[in-house]
């Protein structure tokens, strides 16, 4: 089974970031994610997506 969605802890690490500028990149709408009751939750698909356009832009 493929862990295609991540935690903010998860996705924090992935790129490096503290959890806190995570929780405002995605509320900002930045980062694309999703509230499962009140926590976010990010899809790696849409965390590799959105890093290669960041790839593009520099």
């Amino acid at each position: 089974m493929k862990d295609d969605i991540l935690t903010v802890r998860e996705v924090a690490e992935m790129l490096k970031l503290a959890e806190k500028t995570v929780y405002s990149l995605v509320a900002e709408g930045e980062i694309p994610g999703f509230k499962v009751g009140g926590s976010w939750r990010f899809r790696k698909t849409e965390i590799d997506r959105w890093i290669k356009e960041k790839e593009k832009r520099t």
